[in-house]
């Protein structure tokens, strides 16, 4: 067994939106892609890690906020893996499972990055916070935190 190989990542993710009451939406850039504006995402660590747990431990890890309130929205989306990402998943592995969750927070809070994983964070009215994000997935939970928040 070659403990110095990569793990392959596994297919299944969050998805947190990050927003204020004023419904403000923080969004991050990627580093490995300039332009590419997205909401928290990444993959659970190891097949039982709760997604609970994968959302805080991202959260923390790509902004360093460990505060806040944390909403399960209930909903899952599947989507295509994009072919250049696709070496970090076993061979065969086309797809992927998103959970998605909210993250109340009281007000804006400070924000620290990760350079080698993002370079740039807004917080931005939730309409312009969903035009500005790359994927598809993430522009629709944005799209739809006006009514997640009615019913929270």
């Amino acid at each position: 067994m070659n403990l110095d190989a990569p793990r392959c990542k596994i297919p299944r993710s969050v998805l947190v939106v990050i927003h204020t009451p004023a419904l403000e939406v923080l969004l991050i850039e990627r580093a490995d892609v300039p332009g590419y504006w997205q909401s928290v995402t990444g993959s659970v660590e190891h097949e039982h890690e709760p997604l609970p747990a994968t959302a805080r431990r991202e959260v923390q890890e790509e902004t360093g906020i460990v505060d806040g309130e944390l909403v399960d929205w209930g909903q899952d989306n599947v989507y295509e893996i994009y072919p250049a990402w696709r070496h970090r998943y076993a061979p065969g592995v086309t797809h992927n499972t998103e959970h998605v969750f909210g993250l109340r927070l009281p007000g804006r809070l400070p924000v620290q990055l990760r350079p080698e994983e993002h370079v740039a964070h807004l917080w931005l009215p939730w309409r312009e916070a969903a035009w500005r994000c790359f994927s598809p997935s993430n522009a629709e939970a944005i799209l739809q935190l006006p009514e997640r928040v009615r019913t929270e």
